[in-house]
């Protein structure tokens, strides 16, 4: 059973900030529905030879405050195709709220092609042939200027400099890095990139921890998800003094109350497949994982994994969202009562999409930043939103979700009401 419907809670957030902001029924409609999405087929011959039709979507959100921002994600949700295209309509509207409350001249865009190509074992040769089809069918609508797609749920680097190669010679130019961010460092690709996510998110984990007083040395943390933003987020954390006690990848769940090693978990994950049965871990079950008595809890796998049951039984003093909506809009009242921190998904896992945008300012200009440069640059924008948020929470009295969502409606509204309307 699918839990829960992204688009609706994409929704239920914006009206809340709306309400707060006393916007009118005109502009929170102009804000709702996304400008634009495009739902393609994808013929692709598959290695025995015979066709296969896999299904593709792109959704461009909102761009008052610049081009259309957001990955490329290869999934298979439960609900299907049709839940998929709800999944990325409300991941293009959090885009446009990410790029908005981190303060980056973006909007927000996402897509995605309805495919698991690790459970399906789609061959180097298929998913290249899938890759390219892609990029030929949202061809017309991206570009440097107008949507600039990334890196998101089992695509890579290697992906998008594909894609960045079928936009290239479509337009007739040899060379285009602007129109694609995430990609290798040989193709234009940034430094930090890889553990942008992460960072970010620890950064957030480190102003939270600031303003809650709470010692960062010796924290006990709690990472759901052991994918690029957990590991880097977990490894991070780790630097800064925090103790990681428990991990779940999608094959279960571990933990050691006296501590696990992020690196050593991750090599063993890498050689068995899972974080489960690593030496000296006990399995418990995701719930368990979720409820456990700690410090800071990162949910960094899917969304919908936090909801009002599960809230009830939460014991932690932060929760940082690296994932996108693993909290539902019932559990955020509960949490709220609890007094429990909420670093929401748009600015703990801005990280990346700040990353995004200084590869996209280094392709424009020809020129590249060191990794502490770049790094320095995304700190700057995470720490002035996180500080923008907390200033919003406590002059309104709210919970961290909705002064988020308030302070990234309030400047896409500004940068609307700037530009007008036309024609």
């Amino acid at each position: 059973m699918v839990q829960g419907d992204p688009w609706k809670n994409a929704l239920k957030q914006l009206d809340d900030a709306c309400h707060i902001l006393k916007l009118d029924k005109g502009t929170r409609d102009y804000l709702a529905e996304p400008n634009k999405v495009l739902r393609v087929k994808l013929p692709v011959k598959m290695d025995n030879g015979k066709i296969r039709i896999f299904t593709g979507f792109r959704s461009q959100h909102n761009n008052d405050r610049g081009p259309y921002k957001g990955g490329i994600r290869y999934f298979n949700p439960e609900g299907g195709v049709e839940y998929m295209e709800k999944e990325v309509k409300a991941l293009s509207a959090w885009m446009t709220w990410k790029c908005a409350v981190v303060d980056v001249p973006l909007g927000g865009g996402k897509g995605g092609i309805y495919v698991n190509p690790k459970t399906e074992k789609l061959s180097e040769g298929e998913l290249e042939r899938l890759t390219r089809r892609f990029a030929f069918a949202i061809s017309e609508i991206i570009g440097p200027k107008k949507d600039i797609p990334a890196p998101d749920v089992y695509t890579t680097g290697k992906e998008m400099a594909q894609i960045m190669d079928v936009y290239g010679k479509l337009a007739g130019v040899e060379y285009e890095p602007g129109v694609i961010t995430g990609k290798p460092l040989s193709q234009g690709g940034s430094l930090a990139r890889n553990v942008a996510t992460g960072l970010g998110c620890a950064y957030c984990i480190r102003e939270a921890a600031k303003t809650l007083r709470l010692k960062l040395r010796g924290a006990r943390v709690v990472i759901q998800g052991y994918g690029n933003a957990g590991t880097f987020t977990a490894e991070y954390l780790e630097k800064m003094g925090a103790k990681i006690i428990a991990i779940s990848d999608s094959k279960g769940s571990i933990i050691n109350q006296n501590g696990l090693d992020s690196k050593k978990v991750l090599a063993f994950k890498e050689k068995t497949g899972s974080v489960v049965g690593y030496p000296g871990s006990k399995k418990i079950s995701t719930q368990d994982l979720l409820t456990t008595k700690c410090d800071i809890l990162v949910p960094a796998a899917l969304e919908n994994q936090i909801n009002a049951a599960v809230a009830k039984k939460l014991q932690c003093k932060i929760i940082a969202e690296a994932a996108n909506g693993p909290t539902t809009p019932d559990a955020d009242p509960v949490i709220y009562d609890k007094k429990i921190m909420v670093i929401p998904d748009i600015l703990a896992n801005s990280g990346g999409v700040c990353i995004s945008y200084l590869e996209w300012v280094q392709n424009n200009m020809g020129y590249y930043w060191s990794f502490d440069e770049v790094a320095s640059k995304m700190e700057n924008h995470i720490v002035r939103g996180f500080r923008d948020t907390l200033a919003l929470s406590k002059k309104h009295k709210i919970d961290m979700r909705r002064a988020a969502m308030v302070l990234a409606v309030g400047r896409v509204v500004e940068a609307f009401k700037a530009k007008g309307l036309w024609p």
